[in-house]
């Protein structure tokens, strides 16, 4: 994905960057669409215009990064450009109202943004283009993701902190039901053992610590105490049998419940409250990844064209968790292709519009690579 212009009134209209295959853009993006060709697709021209070619609900996923506001000067202008934020912002939902439409119900959008400052104030732009999106299309925010780029370029300024984060958005378009595979980006676990004949959860639980608690414990009934010391066998051999990973265990006055004490609210509050115990059981598969991501930029590669550094390990958890295997990607401003190249890798099929003609050369030769 590259801050490629979005393009402007009276630039031509939607075509093909693949050679000898002359027919109208609608023509091929209905075949790809209907068809099984592994290779990515190609679109060249507006973004907005070319999305008014897709049927409604015919694409699984959309993973973008649009051009920044005010973050460079276009030849033919184009979204980024505007001269105020609030056209910006405008510019970015006439193409997020098109993604609604193309996206299946299942579909989820993720958006990546970066902030720009004008009159030394920061203008807090991914938020206003977040909250346009949700108060007035409806989209359904499901995380805001902190992709913290490790190194960043140098800041001559004297009076701020230095910018190292940008912001990656994960909408749906609809709160419950759409399409995510959790397993498929959870985190290696690591493994139980056992150590001088007891069994030890993959961050050292013995249950001995838990034992101890129980019997001392004056909160807890004679029952309770029978009924807490065999659920933690039981959970022990769980663990000893490989089908849990890890547990905490939660007693009634040694711990409190991990978000609030009140039972209207917490379930495991209740849990508290009715059995005196109970349980934090950590998948099998390993842990979800959190929404702050380390990855560098990919502002080392020796590629000879210049574009901006949206990384390929940037794409890959929402590919796996909201693209279904064999599912079509669509990144409506892909650049030279990055979110495309990982969708191939990954097994998906794939759809890049740009207005920038080099730009989609440079992402087909980067794209037809493996084949």
């Amino acid at each position: 994905m590259s801050r490629t212009p979005g393009g402007a009134p009276g630039d031509a209209g939607p075509g093909d960057v693949k050679p000898g295959d002359d027919r109208p853009a609608a023509a091929r993006l209905t075949e790809y669409l209907a068809g099984r060709d592994p290779q990515p697709l190609f679109l060249l021209g507006d973004a907005l215009e070319t999305l008014r070619l897709f049927p409604a609900a015919s694409v699984d996923c959309c993973l973008t990064s649009p051009p920044y506001f005010g973050h460079r000067r276009y030849a033919n202008g184009g979204i980024g450009a505007e001269g105020r934020w609030q056209d910006y912002v405008a510019a970015l939902g006439a193409v997020s109202a098109e993604l609604r439409r193309v996206l299946k119900p299942t579909g989820s959008l993720w958006l990546n943004l970066g902030d720009t400052y004008r009159g030394k104030r920061q203008l807090g732009i991914p938020w206003r283009v977040a909250f346009h999106l949700i108060d007035e299309q409806g989209w359904a925010l499901r995380n805001s993701v902190v992709w913290h780029k490790v190194k960043g370029g140098p800041d001559p300024s004297h009076d701020r902190l230095r910018n190292v984060h940008e912001l990656l958005f994960h909408f749906a378009l609809q709160p419950k039901g759409y399409y995510y595979d959790a397993d498929a980006v959870r985190n290696a676990p690591r493994s139980s053992r056992v150590i001088d004949g007891a069994v030890v959860s993959a961050t050292g639980v013995s249950g001995v610590r838990y034992r101890r608690q129980i019997e001392l414990s004056t909160a807890l009934s004679t029952a309770e105490k029978e009924a807490a010391r065999a659920a933690l066998d039981a959970i022990l051999a769980e663990v000893g049998a490989g089908r849990l990973a890890d547990f905490r265990m939660i007693v009634r006055g040694q711990q409190r419940a991990t978000h609030s004490d009140e039972t209207a609210v917490s379930g495991r509050a209740r849990e508290l409250q009715e059995r005196g115990f109970c349980f934090l059981r950590y998948h099998p598969g390993g842990a979800k990844p959190g929404d702050v991501w380390d990855i560098m930029p990919e502002d080392t590669q020796g590629r000879a064209a210049h574009f901006a550094p949206f990384p390929a390990d940037l794409c890959r958890i929402p590919i796996l968790a909201t693209c279904p295997s064999g599912g079509v990607l669509l990144d409506p401003f892909c650049g030279t292709g990055t979110a495309l190249d990982v969708a191939t890798e990954l097994g998906r099929r794939a759809v890049g519009i740009d207005v920038a003609e080099e730009y989609l050369n440079l992402a087909r030769e980067r794209c037809g690579r493996r084949s």
